[in-house]
């Protein structure tokens, strides 16, 4: 009996059984919409997060598996990995409807609403992040964050079988479609909403009518009435003890006075933050009399315009306000816009070299190192302690010497060293800024290349906020060295004929495409020897600048050059007045400036891209053209930093009759390749060591202090061509960007007719402005009168031939011959006196 009872107690019923299964089933149901809930909730998180740090990131996610690599992700690699999926890689701001369906869905899985209702859900969450990601796609292409790849794509799509005006309107028919279906519209919905606005107005003019048949019947109250039971409940200004009587209803026109006074009144007041009174005593009397009425109106015009000035004086804030609108409205100006489809060239238009690392011969480091010591030792100097590092192509041995050992007793000692580890530019630097060390730089007997692909992949160069990058290669520590040419702000090579002068220029102007937009930088080529720098012809529309009548952007004539030259300091001074004009002190503030719109381009004001000026073999010009050239060079050095304007000259001989005082004054950033002797080395870096680098791109930088020695980038020319190849065959600006029109005094002569009849019609009035200002500039006209360059410089030219102006000065403005405006009425009066004669 017991074994019995003992298995019916094991024993379940069915319905024992039912009821268990179903709690199982309720728990999983239960931790299904949490686990549901929690996803979505980590999505949201780390979609917010790559908004925020997601860029930073990007350059990491190749090396997850690193764990000593650090995210900013909120959720870690595996929210940074999220987010670029998502975001990047899928449908961008809209993949935040995915999070929202997943904790929709959960929560409607944690009480148990029915499961068509679900599906509902997830099927109008994900028709929307499709349709948004698209639209997103479509009108913010520049940035791949709000759209992602999957609305770029099929944007591109679209774009090529039905152009951009059939997208627009697909996008419109598809989101029409969707709202009426997803929010259950109808057509006769919509025609009752619009049929029901006019009655809408019926009815708020019939209560306005109902207010005023109210008003008409208002009568006043009774003689000293207590304050709490005055009709406007704020207190009086002033105050008069008056006798109070009952007055008889007015007439209409009366009522219709008052009415006018109370608004009027209010209005004046409001503004004048007074508190607001009904007329200005303490009367009661509802219904003054006509004289009393007018009193009124005359006090409430006084106040009304000591309003409308103290508005007038605000006037920069209503510019503030407008601009801050306009941006509400428009977003800020897009320099890029233009070429909003551009892409940069890809990483892999460049060569591998191999991975980049370092291969370390420890025999060789050994073998340094006893040599070192033993020299050292044999003229009695003991050391310390001594340490290695290992570049490229150079490795650098600290030591530190015992103490009582005189640093120069080392330095002399140069040569010595060479001799005895038989290698060819050591190099001593005694001692080593900051560290306290003394350095010797020893070649590697077997150097390995920097390819301009591991520098540029980089995220030292990548991630680098800077105006205008400059990668140049690796320091001895196989560091990425990346300098920012904007704070430089010019810069000075010099170097041996084959010591990689050439190969620095283009791995300078490849990282510039690779990190700046066309609407950013502009280039002026100057490139005498005529072979160095003609790959770059085919990104003329895109990157380079040119003077207006030029066939060719790179400049190889140096009469074209002191043209160029002297247009530049044209562009400077134009950048300056419009800097002037903006109330700001350099080109990045300037630019911001235009950005938020707070600059009226019907003023002249233009988005200013950075210029930089490249010349490769300045020696031949100063031989051909001497101050011709050294003098705006000198000029744009001294002051074209503020605007935007820089340069890059190289020479092979950097002799003190090519590099003079002026020039060097005025480009504190160098670099030397290898150079033949001491004197030279001095000339450029102001101190020997050029002439002992060991050449194929072993330099020398300095920025006006210590000397850091690097590996420059190596980029071949077929790697050159194929950047301007990718580059060349995107869409590009009409025509290169123009520089201001100069004319030398060779061609500027000024034989014109005197025929007043060939004369520009602005003539008399450009002549009344340069008499005015007393200054015969072009530029002057381009302001005050919204002219083009080459309209104003024509006009120069005519009031040059009828001797209102002097002839050209060079970058100076030209001399006004009359004195005043009276004495320029009374030249044309005898002008056409003259001319009827």
């Amino acid at each position: 009996m017991e074994r019995e009872s003992k298995s019916t107690k094991k024993k379940k019923s069915p319905i024992e059984t039912k009821k268990y299964d179903t709690t199982i089933l309720k728990n999983s149901r239960f931790l299904f919409s949490i686990l549901l809930i929690i996803i979505g909730i980590s999505l949201t998180l780390s979609f917010v997060s790559y908004f925020l740090s997601g860029i930073e990131d990007q350059s990491n996610l190749a090396e997850v598996g690193d764990r000593e690599l650090e995210v900013h992700n909120w959720l870690g690699k595996l929210g940074a990995y999220l987010g670029h999926v998502f975001i990047y890689k899928g449908f961008g701001l809209a993949s935040f409807f995915f999070a929202k369906l997943l904790i929709h869905s959960g929560v409607y899985a944690f009480f148990g609403i029915a499961s068509r209702r679900i599906k509902k859900v997830v099927f109008w969450d994900l028709t929307t992040m499709i349709l948004l990601g698209s639209f997103l796609g479509f009108f913010w292409k520049q940035n791949p964050l709000l759209g992602g790849t999957v609305g770029y794509e099929i944007n591109l799509y679209l774009t090529d079988y039905l152009g951009t005006a059939g997208t627009i309107l697909l996008i419109c028919f598809i989101t029409i479609v969707f709202l009426l279906f997803r929010y259950k519209l109808s057509p006769t919905k919509i025609r009752d909403f619009i049929s029901a606005i006019p009655a809408k107005f019926s009815s708020l003019s019939a209560r306005t009518k109902l207010d005023d048949a109210t008003f008409d019947q208002i009568t006043t109250p009774v003689k000293e009435a207590p304050k709490e039971a005055i009709v406007d409940p704020v207190p009086v200004a002033e105050e008069k003890e008056e006798d109070y009587s009952l007055v008889m209803p007015p007439k209409h026109e009366d009522v219709v006075a008052d009415k006018e006074e109370v608004k009027s009144t209010t209005f004046a007041i409001d503004h004048k933050s007074i508190k607001p009174t009904i007329g200005h005593s303490s009367e009661l009397n509802l219904h003054p009399k006509k004289e009393e009425v007018l009193a009124e109106e005359e006090a409430v015009k006084g106040s009304s315009e000591d309003f409308v000035i103290e508005a007038i004086k605000e006037e920069g804030t209503v510019e503030e306000n407008l601009a801050a609108k306009l941006v509400q409205d428009f977003g800020e100006f897009d320099p890029t816009l233009e070429l909003s489809n551009y892409q940069f060239p890809s990483i892999d238009l460049l060569k591998d070299y191999g991975t980049g690392s370092i291969t370390i011969n420890q025999e060789e480091l050994e073998e340094n190192k006893n040599n070192i010591v033993e020299t050292l030792r044999n003229y009695k100097i003991d050391i310390a302690q001594i340490k290695a590092t290992v570049g490229p192509t150079v490795t650098l041995y600290e030591i530190v010497p015992e103490a009582g050992v005189r640093i120069s007793k080392i330095k002399n000692l140069e040569d010595d060293i060479a001799l005895s580890l038989a290698a060819l530019g050591i190099r001593i630097i005694a001692p080593i800024p900051g560290r306290g060390t003394i350095g010797i730089e020893v070649p590697n007997t077997s150097p390995s290349i920097v390819s301009m692909r591991s520098v540029i992949a980089s995220p030292k160069f990548q991630s680098a906020e800077m105006e205008l990058p400059v990668a140049l290669g690796k320091t001895i520590s196989n560091e990425t060295f990346v300098v920012d040419l904007a704070k430089m702000p010019h810069l000075l090579m010099a170097g041996a004929t084959g010591q990689g002068k050439s190969v620095g220029l283009n791995a300078l102007l490849a990282s510039l495409l690779y990190k700046k937009h066309p609407a950013e930088v502009k280039f002026v080529l100057v490139d005498p020897k005529k072979v160095e720098l003609t790959l770059f012809n085919k990104i003329e529309r895109h990157y380079l600048a040119k003077l207006p009548d030029s066939e060719e952007a790179i400049i190889t004539d140096n009469t074209k050059v002191i043209n160029t030259l002297n247009s530049l300091c044209i562009e400077m001074d134009n950048r300056y007045s419009l800097l002037k004009d903006a109330m700001v002190r350099n080109i990045k503030e300037y630019n911001e400036k235009f950005k938020q719109r707070r600059l009226n381009p019907e003023n002249g004001h233009r988005f200013l891209p950075y210029i930089v000026l490249v010349i490769d073999e300045f020696a031949d010009l100063i031989m051909t053209a001497g101050k011709d050239v050294e003098t705006p060079i000198a000029r744009l050095a001294q002051l074209a930093r503020a605007i935007g304007i820089h340069l890059i000259v190289a020479t092979q001989r950097p002799s003190v009759n090519v590099i003079t005082g002026i020039i060097k004054a005025n480009f504190p950033a160098r670099i030397a390749f290898r150079v033949t002797s001491k004197i030279d080395s001095r000339t450029i870096l102001d101190q020997q060591g050029a002439d002992q680098l060991i050449g194929r791109g072993d330099l020398l930088y300095t920025q006006g202090n210590d000397l850091v020695r690097v590996q420059c980038a190596f980029v071949d020319t077929p790697e050159v061509d194929k950047i301007t190849e990718f580059i060349g065959g995107q869409k590009a600006y009409p025509d290169a960007y123009l520089l201001p029109e100069y004319v030398g005094e060779e061609g500027g002569g000024t034989d014109f007719d005197m025929d007043i009849s060939e004369r520009d019609a602005l003539f008399r009035e450009a002549a009344t402005v340069i008499v005015n200002a007393q200054q015969g500039s072009a530029s002057l006209l381009q302001r005050k009168l919204k002219l083009g360059y080459n309209r104003a410089g024509r006009i120069i030219d005519q009031l040059e031939a009828a001797g209102i102006v002097g002839p050209f000065e060079g970058s100076k403005a030209r001399s006004v011959l009359i004195p005043d405006t009276i004495a320029l009425d009374r030249f044309f009066e005898e002008e056409q006196k003259d001319l009827f004669n």
